[in-house]
C-alpha cells in the first residue's frame, strides 16, 4: 500500500499546558488533518480553563533555532503563527521566515478573553511591519481587528471595511472572524486584496468549550493550504474541522473547556 506524504506544517506558538489551545491544539489538529506537525515554541504556559497562571517566555534566538532546525533538515509545505507576545520575537521570526517559500496562516493574538490586551504597541508595530506582508491569510477575531483598526467594529459592515484597510496595507488576506459580535448566527468574512469578500456564515454554537478554536481554525487552515487547497476551500474545510470539534467536547475543566479533536474524522 502506498502511503501518501503528509504535509509538513511548522507551528510558531506558545505551549497550553492544559493542551486545548496554542501549541498543543496546533499537534492535534495537523494530525487529525494527516499533517505531520513541527513546533517552535515562543513560550511555556501554566493554564487551564479558566485562565492563565503563568508564563516563561523562551529567548528569541532558540525560537530561532527551532526554526532553522526544522526547515533545514524536514523542510515545510506550511506555516501556522500563533502569539508573538514581544518585538524581539517577532523579529527574529521574520527574518528566520525570510527564504522559506510556504504559505503562513498569522492568528494575530492580541486580545485575551477577558478583554486584556496582551501584546504591546511597539510588538503590535513590528507585526505590521515584518509579520503581516509576509503572511498569506491573517485571522483576527473582532476585538483584535478594531485594536488593529484602532476603533470600534459595531456592526457587520464596520467588521468588512476594517478587514478590507487591512488586507490593502499588509497584502495578505484577512479572515475576519465575527463569533465576537451579537446574534444568533455568526458570519466570518474572507477578503483577498482587491478582491470581492466571500461570507461564511452559521448558526451561533451554544456551548462552553471553546477553549483553543482560534489555535485550531488557523493551523487547520494552514494544513489544508499546505495540502495543496484553495484559500477558499481551505478557510471552508478548515470551519467544517472546528464545528465537529467543538461538538465532540469531552466537557473538562470548569471553565471554558477544550475541544474534542480526537473525535473528527
Amino acid at each position: 500500500m502506498t502511503v501518501a506524504t503528509p504535509p509538513r506544517i511548522l507551528s510558531i506558538a506558545g505551549s497550553d499546558s492544559s493542551g486545548g489551545a496554542g501549541i498543543q491544539a496546533d499537534i492535534k489538529t495537523i494530525a487529525m488533518l494527516g499533517g505531520y506537525a513541527m513546533t517552535a515554541i515562543t513560550a511555556i504556559t501554566a493554564q487551564n480553563t479558566t485562565g492563565v497562571q503563568g508564563v516563561a517566555a523562551i529567548a528569541p534566538d532558540m525560537v530561532a533555532q527551532q526554526i532553522a532546525s526544522c526547515v533545514g533538515d524536514i523542510g515545510v509545505d506550511a506555516i501556522k503563527i500563533g502569539m508573538l507576545a514581544s518585538p524581539e520575537v517577532i523579529a527574529v521570526v521574520a527574518d528566520a521566515l525570510g527564504a522559506v517559500e510556504a504559505p503562513v496562516v498569522l492568528d494575530p493574538v492580541m486580545i485575551a478573553t477577558s478583554g486584556a490586551v496582551l501584546v504591546g504597541p511597539d510588538a503590535v508595530e513590528r507585526l505590521r511591519r515584518d509579520l503581516f506582508p509576509r503572511a498569506t491569510l491573517l485571522t483576527p477575531n473582532l476585538p483584535e481587528l478594531a485594536h488593529l483598526a484602532g476603533r470600534d467594529l459595531p456592526d457587520h459592515a464596520a467588521m468588512v471595511e476594517a478587514a478590507r484597510e487591512l488586507a490593502d496595507a499588509s497584502g495578505a488576506a484577512v479572515l475576519a472572524k465575527g463569533g465576537h459580535a451579537q446574534g444568533d448566527r455568526i458570519t466570518d468574512v474572507l477578503i483577498v486584496a482587491g478582491g470581492a469578500p466571500l461570507a461564511f456564515d452559521h448558526a451561533r454554537i451554544d456551548t462552553a468549550h471553546t477553549h483553543g478554536t482560534g489555535c485550531t481554525l488557523s493551523s487547520a487552515i494552514a494544513t489544508l493550504l499546505g495540502r495543496g487547497e484553495s484559500l477558499a476551500e481551505a478557510v471552508r474545510l478548515a470551519r467544517e474541522f472546528v464545528f465537529a470539534a467543538i461538538a465532540a467536547a469531552p466537557g473538562f475543566g470548569a471553565g471554558h473547556g477544550p475541544l474534542g479533536h480526537q473525535a473528527v474524522r
